[in-house]
């Protein structure tokens, strides 16, 4: 009798500790679950926000099957997310400087854009651009324009406008206007740099000047009343590309280099009384627009001639300056888009690299400074 009530009081035990069982692991069993899938999510590169959209949502398996995705890592960080364009999201571009990206393309998707369109989109947008954009009523054909990496989103009308009225293509549609070509307007630069890109709209200023400036040696002068400055890297390249190019045969000389604000402005006072206002206009930069004022500009003479478009020398630039890090910085036919004639004289040093590769892509530098440039 005594045996059998021993027996009986250790089933209560026995139960509660089943019961504790289950307990523990209700409660720690989910923990172990996130973490397993936290530190697997965080391998892949997702953040600490996203990991914890992913895990609410109960995406995790479904996101370690596509591995890290930039837009993902984004929309799980939004309280906007939406299940229905789960599949959606995994077909688009991000933009990490977009704070909410799922708004902007749940808004987007509901107006009937392509993911490839909101890619573009996105890519090419600002954040208040893009919200822009979402009020509008859809707009058809959107990649003709965007799909250029140089493309502004805030642009994008002007785009519609300037072709319409030009009848250019696309893609000269969107560099001309990013340009400024179909509503000219000043911008003024303060940053020194070797690729500046200084034209009719994009004014140096008054106190505008090269870090450091060399004096070419006086050989290479073309008059030797004055000394030819110019900014320490660019004179050493011209240097070198007047001996390289002596050693073949070919007289290089500079017939101007460096010029200060005061200077330009003199050379325009004069070529104003002389020829007249549009004349100057045409072929002089007005004080403060001037290449020669950022001390990386070169107007090239012959030893050999006067005319230089005219001269071996000439020839002998067009093949070879690259090799420098000299460009012709007002190509023939380009007129409408540097805003000044064709002048055979006139380089400009942005580098080897930068040169090779605009020397090869056949466009002026101004197109060329904002189809890979411009940040």
């Amino acid at each position: 009798m005594k045996q059998k009530k021993k027996l009986v009081m250790k089933r209560p035990m026995k139960i509660l500790l089943v019961l504790l069982v289950i307990v523990l692991v209700a409660i720690f069993a989910p923990m172990v679950y996130r973490n397993y899938y936290h530190g697997k999510l965080e391998k892949l590169g997702y953040s600490e926000k996203a990991i914890a959209g992913i895990l609410k949502q109960g995406k995790q398996k479904d996101v370690l099957e596509i591995a890290y995705h930039k837009t993902l890592d984004q929309v799980f960080q939004s309280d906007h997310y939406d299940e229905k364009n789960f599949k959606n999201y995994q077909k688009i571009d991000g933009n990490e400087a977009i704070s909410d990206l799922a708004d902007p393309i749940n808004k987007l998707l509901k107006k009937g854009y392509t993911t490839e369109e909101i890619s573009a989109i996105l890519r090419t947008g600002t954040e208040q651009s893009i919200q822009d954009f979402t009020k509008r009523e859809k707009e058809e054909d959107i990649l003709l324009m965007l799909k250029y990496d140089w493309a502004k989103l805030e642009n994008y009308d002007r785009y519609v406008s300037y072709q319409i009225e030009s009848r250019e293509d696309e893609e000269n549609t969107v560099t001309y206007v990013n340009l400024g070509l179909d509503q000219p307007k000043e911008m003024v630069i303060t940053e020194y740099s070797e690729t500046v890109l200084a034209n009719r709209y994009r004014k140096l200023g008054e106190e505008y000047a090269p870090d450091k400036l060399t004096k070419i040696k006086q050989e290479y002068w073309k008059e030797k009343e004055e000394p030819e400055t110019l900014a320490k890297v660019a004179a050493r390249a011209f240097e070198q590309m007047a001996k390289d190019a002596g050693e073949q045969g070919y007289s290089l000389l500079i017939n101007s280099s460096y010029r200060s604000y005061e200077d330009q402005q003199n050379i325009f006072d004069l070529y104003e009384r002389t020829y007249g206002t549009a004349y100057a206009e045409n072929y002089v930069s007005r004080p403060g627009y001037s290449e020669h004022q950022t001390g990386l500009a070169v107007d090239v003479a012959s030893g050999n001639g006067n005319v230089f478009k005219n001269t071996k020398e000439f020839e002998w630039m067009l093949e070879n300056a690259y090799k420098y890090g000299f460009i012709l910085r007002y190509p023939k036919e380009k007129e409408e888009v540097t805003g000044y004639h064709y002048e055979a004289w006139h380089y400009r040093y942005v580098g080897k690299e930068i040169a090779k590769k605009v020397y090869e892509s056949g466009l002026s530098y101004d197109e060329y400074y904002i189809r890979y440039l411009e940040k």
